[in-house]
This record gives structure tokens, sequence and C-alpha cells, in this order.
């Protein structure tokens, strides 16, 4: 029973990676823009893009907190004590975009929806880093079992820092490939031209820093390196392929399908993190087993994921398909 709460905390974390990620992404693209006038045309697009799902996206954060603080409450406490400042950090990010993207429509062009649009666009940057930051932490084994670990050296560290550089260029990567698809759409070619452009210099960025993680998990966090080298192989295997075939379609197919290359090796690859870190929970230590709850509250949150994934799922996806159809304003 714990390691089907695990498996559904993961699936919420990969749902998370692929849509709040997308979703981070777009304001990297905003930051990139340019100045007021040279970045309108990227800026309306992104607004259209986000405006309808942002909020939503950040359901699945909600979905794998409760699940982790409910059916592991022992690792829940060790991360929040050890990594509480770039959890912190994430958190008023989060905030800061929120405010800063509502506010940008709500003010009048000039300096204040410049500054509040800023205020998005690097929040969205700083977000996932430090998000990625706790991933790595957690990862190499550094998030103690009884918690209170150094609150610097657990997430300022080589593997803390790969796995943010890897979240923002990621990020990037998902939402240049989902906004190719949005401006084809709306039969706007330069923008679909530069959209493509950048997706295959955030695809060929997050290979290069792939590629920089084999040497950075081989000497910082052999376990890591070694259960990736081997169960988690294949999942890679299928990342490295699709990542691939999908910078081969990328000026040459639909959108539709690079779209799905992307959302394939983005799958695999946090998926491939998972299967190597199994059966801990936190990186070296602490057995999934022994940091579950009762099994009686995990019977509860079984149920209640089931619920929420009749209930909730497909009043996303109806939100997605509208937003991809251009039906939402």
């Amino acid at each position: 029973m714990s390691t089907l709460i695990a498996a559904i905390l993961f699936i919420g974390v990969i749902a998370y990676a692929l849509f709040g990620g997308a979703d981070y992404g777009a304001g990297f693209w905003d930051l990139t823009a340019g100045g007021p006038e040279r970045g309108r045309h990227t800026r309306e697009l992104i607004n259209l893009s986000l405006s309808p799902v942002w909020e939503a996206n950040h359901t699945w954060l909600i979905f794998c907190l409760v699940t982790l603080w409910t059916g592991f409450p022992q690792a829940f406490a060790a991360i929040t004590t050890t990594l509480y400042i770039p959890l912190g950090l994430a958190a008023l990010g989060i905030v800061t975009r929120g405010a800063g993207f509502a506010f940008r429509h709500a003010l009048p062009e000039g300096r204040a929806e410049q500054l509040t649009g800023t205020a998005f666009a690097c929040s969205s940057v700083l977000t996932p880093f430090f998000f990625g930051t706790v991933a790595g932490g957690i990862a190499s084994g550094r998030v103690p079992t009884d918690g209170h670990g150094d609150p610097l050296s657990s997430w300022v560290n080589p593997t803390s820092i790969l796995g943010g550089v890897l979240a923002v260029v990621v990020c990037a990567y998902l939402a240049a490939v989902f906004l190719t698809g949005q401006a084809q759409r709306r039969e706007d070619e330069p923008l679909e031209k530069a959209f493509r452009d950048r997706a295959f210099a955030a695809a060929v960025a997050a290979g290069l820093a792939a590629v920089a993680g084999v040497f950075v998990l081989h000497s910082d966090a052999p376990r890591l390196f070694h259960q990736l080298a081997t169960v988690g192989a294949p999942l890679l295997a299928v990342s490295v392929l699709c990542g691939l075939t999908g910078l081969l379609l990328l000026r040459r197919a639909r959108t539709v399908l690079v779209r799905g290359m992307a959302v394939i090796a983005i799958t695999t690859v946090v998926a491939g993190w998972g299967v190597a870190q199994y059966p801990y929970l936190l990186g070296t230590h602490l057995v999934i087993q022994q940091a579950a709850a009762p099994s009686a509250t995990l019977w509860v949150l079984v149920v209640i994921s089931c619920v929420a994934a009749a209930l909730i799922a497909p009043s996303l996806l109806v939100l997605y398909v509208l937003q991809l159809r251009r039906k939402l304003g």
C-alpha cells in the first residue's frame, strides 16, 4: 500500500513537471523577449496562452503536498525542516509570479505594468530553479531521516545546482514547444518560427546540461548515478530517443507530434529518477515502508485520490482542450 501511495505521489510530480513546467517556461521566454516594443507580440501570445490555465496548473503541486504530508509525514517533516530555505523561496516565487501576472493585466501600459511583468518573468525562472535544488537535495541523500539537516549544504551543492539548471531549461523547452503550437493555430508564422528556434535552443541546452550531469552525479551522488545507469537506464534511453526525435521533427512536422515527443521525454526522465531512488524516499535512506503513515490512513488516501482523479482530471482535461481549441477568452 505504501508503494502504491508513493507511485500516486510521483504521478502528481510528473504532472506538475509537465503542466507547471510549461507554465514556468513561458515566463522564461517572457523574461528574454526583449523590451516593451520588441517583445510585445511574444508577450501577447504568452498572455493568451496562460490566462485560462495558469492557476489550474498548481492543482498538481497542492496534490503532491497533501499526499506527501498525509502518506509520509516523517519524510514531509524531514524535507521541510531541512530544505525550508529553497522551499520558502519557491513559495515566494509562486506568490510573486501570480501577483505579477494578475496585475500586469489590470494595470495600464507604463512603468507599473513593466514592473509587474518583470516580477512575473523573474519569479517564473527562479521558482523552478529552487524546486530543482530541492529535488537534488533529496535525491543526493542530504535530507536526514530526522530532519533538521544543514540548511545551506542541503541545497547548495553540485547535484542540487544541476537539478535547478535542468528544471529551468526543461521548463523553457516545454513552453517553447507548446507556444509553437499556439502560434501555429493562430497562423502567426513569424512567432511560430521564433518559438521553434527557441525550442531547438532549449533542447540543446537541456542535452548539454544532462551530459554535464553525468559527471556531477558520478562524483556527488554515486548511488543515484549507479541506479540511473542500471534500473533507470531504459527510461532514460526512451527519454533521449524521444528528445532526439522531437528535435528532428521540430522543423518538419506538426507541433502535435513534437509536443507528444516532448511530453514523453520529460515524463520518462522524471520517472527514471523515481525508479532510481526506489525503495528509498530520501535518496539513500528512509525506505518508503518505514516512512509511511498507518495503513488506515493510506487506504483513505487511496480512496480520496481515486475520487479526485474521477472528478478533477476530466475537468482539467476539458480546460486544456478548450484552451488548445481557442474556445476560452
